[in-house]
């Protein structure tokens, strides 16, 4: 992010994606599927967003019996006005009227296979063809 108040694309790409649901919780793995970002953009983010107030983060209660307890993410009412508002900022930049697509995201428009997302907007990837 940058210290003039701007979204980096990579902000824009977590912001676009916790705003698809923003009541829901979601977990950094699935936020990670759905950007394309490495844990270690991620992850920073996530931790940024919280500490301006945009995204409240709290431990999951009842993890799956035999795997850990995961962080879950979700965008707070300040958080979604922001977001909000720069994802329409971002589209009135870009000349085709679509969001810059952060580096290392995939679109979500791309067509089915490897890193393109589902209906129903699980991004679970496609199986590759043989």
């Amino acid at each position: 992010m940058t210290s003039r108040g701007e979204f980096s694309p990579q902000t824009l790409s977590v912001l676009a994606a916790l705003s698809e649901q923003p009541s829901q919780w979601q977990h950094g793995y699935a936020l990670a599927i759905v950007t394309g970002l490495k844990s270690g953009t991620l992850y920073p983010i996530l931790i940024r967003l919280a500490d301006r107030g945009l995204v409240e983060a709290c431990w999951q209660e009842e993890p799956q019996p035999g795997r850990p307890r995961r962080h879950l993410y979700r965008l707070t009412a300040g958080g979604l006005a922001s977001a909000t508002g720069a994802l329409a900022a971002s589209v009135q930049r870009q000349p085709s009227g679509r969001p810059a697509a952060a580096a290392g995201t995939r679109d979500a428009r791309a067509p089915s296979g490897r890193g393109a997302r589902q209906p129903g907007g699980h991004g679970v990837a496609a199986p590759a063809a043989r």
